[in-house]
């Protein structure tokens, strides 16, 4: 007589009906929570917009949307006749952030390759006091910065903002394209060098334009980390080379007592419109060079 094994019963498969309903709940969350994030993100700037087109008698106005409109802030803002120079301010900035940025990109590529490529000792020691360096809190210099550069007579000059400047930015760029350079192939160098090119012809006509990305993305960065930098500006410039962060900061309406907060509005957006635009233009090169490096091959 033979007995027969008793038969596993299989578990059922959950049913499918709720997955659609499932599926549809998970996305919503995830519109929620990009909502929520963009609302965050720009209703300051959204509000500063409607108070810059507002008339100065309605600036607290609470109303959610452009109500009064008119152009007479941005004519303040742009106006010399209550002692403002906001233009020279925005040209102040653009010398101050150009030549920081470059000269961080330039130290800071060199910099990123070495500590990326070459093998030595104390190399994770040097990446840690990069770091270091980029956490240092900005307040505890410029007490030092202002007695030296008092000493030195650099008070109300460029270099007394720039230098300090590259200071902060470069560890962000050494940082940032020293991951980036630590996935790149490192065939294609040895390929061009067997083709006859030397160490610096390969790094120029190979790696720099497959760094392109990291770069756009880095310089971009540093510029935006410069012009928005307002404590050692505040105490280092002059009326001639303060940047507009110094320069909103300052500014004055035609009554001595009454804050112009509707001209500060506005030239907050002349300000921030033109880095919005860039942004929006370059978003794709942005992200690339953000996530370039992240995924090793």
């Amino acid at each position: 007589m033979t007995h027969r094994a008793p038969e596993l019963e299989l578990p059922s498969k959950p049913p499918t009906r709720n997955r659609p309903k499932r599926l549809a709940f998970k996305n919503s969350r995830i519109y929620i929570g990009v909502a929520i994030i963009l609302v965050w993100g720009l209703a300051p700037f959204y509000w500063m917009m409607v108070t810059a087109f507002r008339d100065p008698d309605y600036t607290f106005d609470t109303t959610p949307w452009p109500t009064h409109v008119t152009l007479e802030n941005f004519q303040n803002a742009l106006s010399t006749s209550s002692g403002n120079n906001f233009t020279r301010a925005v040209v102040n900035s653009m010398i101050i952030g150009g030549i920081t940025t470059v000269i961080a990109l330039a130290v800071g590529i060199f910099t990123a390759y070495a500590l990326a490529r070459i093998e030595f000792r104390f190399k994770y020691v040097v990446v840690g006091i990069v770091l270091g360096a980029s956490m240092f809190p900005v307040v505890a210099l410029v007490t030092p910065l202002f007695q030296l550069f008092t000493n030195i007579g650099w008070i109300g000059t460029y270099q007394a903002m720039i230098i300090p400047n590259i200071s902060f930015v470069l560890p962000l760029t050494i940082y940032t394209l020293t991951s980036f350079f630590k996935e790149l192939p490192w065939e294609l160098e040895e390929a061009a060098r067997i083709d006859g090119a030397s160490r610096g012809q390969a790094f120029r006509l190979v790696m720099l334009p497959l760094a392109a990305p990291a770069l756009f993305t880095t310089a971009i960065l540093a510029f935006i980390a410069t012009v928005n930098e307002y404590l050692l500006a505040s105490q280092l410039s002059s009326d001639a080379t303060e940047p507009v962060t110094v320069a909103i900061a300052r500014f004055s309406g035609n009554d001595p007592h009454v804050v112009p907060y509707a001209a500060i509005m506005a030239a907050g957006t002349i300000v921030t419109i033109p880095l919005v635009i860039m942004v929006l233009l370059f978003q794709r090169r942005i992200v690339s060079g953000l996530t370039a490096g992240g995924v090793k091959s």
